[in-house]
């Protein structure tokens, strides 16, 4: 099972080129909102036609400009999961699922969607009609329709956006369960971080139409390679270094020599995540005294907005997240200034 896309589309301004391949693991498509994500599902699906390049899809050429080859969205087996699941109102969950089993006799679309009610657990909701169900008994029909054409990839366009945060880990665990028993190839779509490395194996990062990022979710979630990736992958940290005259990083920010467990070379910047942050216990190195310029709580604890002794007036603040214990220790207790420590092997660099 393999998907090859190489596409290029120019929309208002907004200019689309990716150049990927997806395999039978679970490929996360992650970005911010007009990255491209779903322009580049809607043009493996047929629904946009690139402006040049060619989508492959098990041997079978779906699209080529050169060869002139468009194959319209009926002949292409792709499973579309819209982001609203885009049910048709007026018809019930069976009309539904068994919208697009036209070339089928009535005996074999009976078979189908009776199959794919079981598969999903709609049992006894066959002649409701969208407005009658939850939102993840919607999803649950749209997953079943997307799968109900047999298709050799399924495409996934935020799926869980339009539930709550129970119903998405519920619903999460669900289709982990459904995709690990599809043969073809999934394409995940997502703004968030969580859901894609939950879901995914492996990840593509857009940005302004182009891939930023390319590789197994670990190693991506270790090291992204830019900022815009670093973003996205949830981290809020990123400041300034050079490399200074015996090779070392030297913060912008801090005047301080910054250590890492990554081989040091030309770097921009240092990146750590919030809940990487320690406070200081004897260390002599990747060291900041800070004062706290404000501190958000949650249910877990908060997240202190530290500033660094000496520092700037306009410098950026460090996001530290912590638990009900550690703000317990080192603020409530009264002290003004507190020492933190950046671990290096959670530094990445830029």
């Amino acid at each position: 099972m393999e998907l090859i896309v190489k596409i290029e589309k120019s929309l208002g301004g907004f200019n689309l080129n990716v150049d990927f391949k997806a395999q039978q693991n679970i490929l996360g498509l992650l970005g911010a909102s007009g990255s491209g994500k779903s322009m580049t599902l809607r043009c493996i699906a047929g629904l946009e036609k690139p402006d040049s390049g060619r989508i492959v899809l098990n041997d079978r050429v779906l699209f080529d400009s050169k060869m002139g080859i468009n194959l319209p969205s009926r002949q292409r087996r792709v499973g579309f999961l819209f982001q609203n699941y885009a049910l048709f109102p007026h018809m019930t969950v069976e009309e539904n699922i068994s919208f697009a089993l036209s070339r089928l006799s009535k005996q074999e679309k009976t078979a189908v969607v009776t199959e794919k009610i079981a598969m999903m657990q709609l049992k006894g909701l066959e002649g409701h009609l969208p407005s009658q169900l939850s939102g993840g008994q919607q999803q649950r029909v749209a997953l079943a329709r997307a799968l109900a054409v047999e298709p050799e990839v399924l495409l996934l366009d935020e799926p869980f956006s339009a539930l709550d945060n129970h119903l998405r880990s519920q619903m999460e665990r669900q289709l982990m369960d459904t995709i690990s028993e599809f043969n073809g190839v999934t394409l995940f779509v997502s703004h968030n971080m969580d859901e894609v490395y939950h879901v995914c194996d492996d990840v593509i990062i857009l940005d302004q139409g182009a891939i930023v990022a390319n590789g197994s979710k670990q190693q991506i979630f270790s090291a992204p390679p830019t900022i815009a990736a670093a973003q996205l992958m949830g981290c809020r940290n990123i400041f300034r270094v050079e490399q200074d005259n015996n090779g070392d990083l030297k913060s912008l920010d801090w005047g301080i020599i910054i250590k890492t467990e990554e081989k040091q070379g030309k770097a921009s910047y240092i990146g750590i995540r919030s809940y990487d942050i320690q406070p200081n216990k004897g260390f002599d190195f990747n060291v900041l005294q800070c004062t706290i310029a404000s501190y958000i709580e949650n249910p877990r604890g908060g997240t202190a907005y530290l500033k660094p002794l000496g520092a700037s007036a306009d410098v950026k603040l460090i996001e530290w997240e912590m638990t009900k214990e550690q703000w317990a220790e080192l603020f409530e207790a009264g002290q003004e200034i507190i020492e933190i420590f950046l671990p290096p092997k959670y530094i990445f660099t830029i």
